[in-house]
C-alpha cells in the first residue's frame, strides 16, 4: 500500500495511491483511518513529502563497493546524526544551496518509517515496528562539517531532506537497489546488501539508545557515487517498488 500526502487547490489531503488513482483517506495512518470515498487523478494533485516526520536520524558512511569489502564486525559505535524536520521537502520542490556555497552533495537513501514505539527491540523483531519505506535524499554541505566530526550544520539546512514520493508498506528492504541519476546520468546503483550496518542491526541498536516512535524516519545510508552538484542540476533518487524522488537544485 502506498500512502501519500498531497494538495489540491492548496487544500491538504492524505490518500492511498493505486497506479494513477488516489483514494482519499481520513484519520491517522499509524492508527485508525478510513476511506472518504473521494478520488483524484495523480496528474491533478501536487505531491508533498508523504509524512511530517517526528525525528529524522541518519547514518554516515554505511555502504561498501562490493560484498567482499564488508567488515567482519560492526562498528562499536555507528556514526549517527539528527536532521531537523524543518529540512523536509517533497517531490519536485527545489533544494536550496546555501548562499555562501556554490555546491552541495546529493545522497540517495532508503528511508525507514517507524510505525510504533520501539525500545530495546531485538534484531529479529525490528521489522514488526516498521510502518513502511520511502526514498530520501540526505543533502549535505560537508563544507560546514567540523574537523572533529560534528556534522549537524552541514546536514540541517532548510530543504536538505527531500522525502517521497510515497510510503510503501509492502517492500522487501533487503532486496532493493538504491539509485540516483544526476541530469539523467546514473551515479548511484547499489543493493542494500552492501550496507555496513544492516537495517535490522541499525534499528535494534538505535532502539537500545533511544525510544523510537511512530513517524520517526531513519535514513539508512547512501551508496558510493554521491557527488557535488550546482544550481540547475536535477537529481532523481529511485528505489523500485517505492518510486522516484525528483528535485532541482537552486
Amino acid at each position: 500500500m502506498k500512502f501519500i500526502r498531497f494538495t489540491v487547490n492548496e487544500n491538504l489531503y492524505k490518500g492511498v495511491l493505486d497506479n494513477q488513482e488516489i483514494q482519499e483517506i481520513s484519520g491517522d495512518i499509524f492508527g485508525q483511518w478510513e476511506y472518504t470515498g473521494e478520488t483524484y487523478s495523480l496528474n491533478e494533485v501536487k505531491l508533498l513529502a508523504p509524512l511530517e516526520p517526528n525525528h529524522i536520524i541518519g547514518i554516515g558512511a554505511n555502504y561498501v563497493a562490493k560484498v567482499a569489502d564488508r567488515p567482519d564486525g560492526l562498528p562499536e559505535i555507528p556514526v549517527f546524526f539528527f536532521k531537523p524536520n524543518s529540512s523536509v521537502i517533497g517531490p519536485e520542490e527545489s533544494i536550496v544551496i546555501p548562499g555562501a556555497l556554490d555546491e552541495v552533495k546529493f545522497e540517495s537513501e532508503l528511508a525507514v518509517v517507524i510505525g510504533k514505539e520501539m525500545k530495546d527491540v531485538a534484531e529479529a523483531d525490528v521489522l514488526d515496528y516498521v510502518f513502511g519505506y520511502t526514498v530520501g535524499n540526505d543533502v549535505t554541505a560537508p563544507q560546514f562539517f567540523r574537523e572533529d566530526g560534528h556534522w549537524m550544520v552541514g546536514k540541517s539546512f532548510d530543504t536538505f531532506t527531500p522525502l517521497g514520493p510515497v510510503i510503501e508498506t509492502s517492500l522487501d528492504p533487503f532486496n532493493v537497489n538504491v539509485e540516483a541519476r544526476l541530469n539523467d546520468e546514473e551515479k548511484q546503483n547499489s543493493a542494500t546488501e552492501l550496507m555496513i550496518v544492516p537495517i535490522r542491526e541499525m534499528l535494534s541498536y538505535l532502539s537500545s539508545v533511544m525510544t523510537l516512535k511512530h513517524g520517526d524516519v531513519i535514513l539508512t545510508g547512501s551508496p558510493l557515487g554521491a557527488e557535488f552538484v550546482k544550481s540547475g542540476d536535477k537529481i532523481a533518487c529511485e528505489i523500485k517498488g517505492i518510486g522516484t524522488l525528483e528535485n532541482t537544485f537552486v
